[in-house]
């Protein structure tokens, strides 16, 4: 099982993702631990669907973000890098406004992929989707 990483952080995180779509995004970390990361993002205007709603896309960016970083903050030693093989998402509500938070979970980190959960909640923490993604291990 790949275990965290010393070097990479929240902050670290923050840093990588400068100019792209996470920060376009809003995507804050909050918590980093073996197996896990929560990242959250403010619903504005720009992040909503011309229906209203907080678009799909934003939920799912924000749940592959969280995914993304956790495996980044799990790869082993002689794997530098990762791709997304495969991702799937469930949505079981919505929202208009206020934050969204996602818990990335390890289901799976073996030598050559990984597998993570992402549950996404509104702020009075009623789960808006579920979501399921599988990582590729990029050898050096």
């Amino acid at each position: 099982m790949s275990a965290l990483r010393p070097d990479v952080t929240i902050e670290v995180l923050h840093e990588r993702q400068r100019g792209m779509l996470p920060e376009l995004l809003g995507v804050r970390l909050v918590e980093l631990a073996q197996g896990m990361l929560t990242g959250e993002l403010a619903i504005r205007p720009q992040l909503l669907a011309p229906n209203g709603f907080l678009h799909a896309a934003t939920v799912v960016g924000l749940a592959d973000t969280c995914c993304g970083y956790a495996c980044i903050a799990h790869l082993p030693e002689h794997a530098p890098n990762f791709t997304t093989l495969e991702l799937k998402s469930n949505f079981l509500g919505t929202c208009r406004d206020g934050t969204i938070r996602a818990v990335a979970t390890a289901v799976h980190l073996g030598r050559s992929t990984h597998i993570w959960d992402a549950s996404v909640f509104d702020q009075s923490g009623r789960t808006i989707a579920l979501f399921r993604c599988t990582q590729m291990l990029l050898a050096k």
